[in-house]
């Protein structure tokens, strides 16, 4: 990470999902498979500019996948973007572009966030993906912005608080929503979760729609 425009003060990392999709909207598992954001997701990425654009981020960090660098782009900071790898979407392996429904019906009670994924990510290797982001972010200051996606972001924020990944299936994620995981003032040492599926005004996205990646 390019750490040439980092600003001063406590580090405060400001992580977007991405909007919606073709496959988000249908309830696919999105993780390798690189869509494209849809009109609708489009609105939803600019709908996030306005409570971007007052703040001065150090870094800006997205996911290799498309639909983060539209959403990045439209909220207006894709000319302080670089790529961060461990940004990308749990790996589904053979549940690539399957719902959790039809999954369930071959493997009941399938879980992610406890199972992972056959020929994809373990429960286990998302979380060590998470704490070794988590570790190069720690290195930098200021705010952060994350572009990114529904699964990673609920292991990442169950990480930052020093949770288990399992926790993160009782976090819901919307698309194009916003959230901000930071440190207590009080005790800097302690790191909390500020704000968490915050959705912009005059979205039309609404709670518990579109969690699927």
């Amino acid at each position: 990470m390019n750490a040439a425009s980092a600003q001063t003060g406590p580090l405060k990392l400001y992580f977007m999902r991405h909007g919606e999709t073709a496959w988000s909207l249908s309830g696919q598992h999105t993780g390798r498979t690189d869509l494209a954001l849809t009109p609708q997701g489009e609105i939803e990425g600019r709908q996030l500019l306005p409570h971007l654009r007052d703040i001065s981020f150090s870094h800006v960090l997205t996911s290799p996948s498309q639909r983060a660098q539209q959403t990045c782009a439209l909220a207006g900071l894709w000319t302080q973007a670089e790529i961060e790898p461990d940004l990308s979407e749990w790996d589904y392996g053979d549940y690539e572009g399957l719902r959790s429904v039809d999954i369930r019906q071959v493997r009941p009670n399938w879980n992610v966030f406890q199972d992972g994924c056959p020929q994809g990510e373990t429960p286990a290797q998302i979380s060590d993906r998470a704490d070794r982001l988590i570790r190069r972010l720690r290195t930098l200051s200021g705010n952060v912005a994350l572009f990114s996606h529904g699964q990673i972001g609920r292991v990442l924020a169950m990480r930052w608080i020093g949770q288990p990944v399992s926790v993160g299936q009782h976090f819901a994620l919307n698309v194009a929503s916003l959230s901000v995981l930071a440190s207590d003032p009080a005790h800097p040492e302690m790191p909390v979760i500020e704000m968490w599926n915050e959705i912009p005004k005059n979205s039309a996205v609404q709670f518990n729609h579109h969690l699927q990646s």
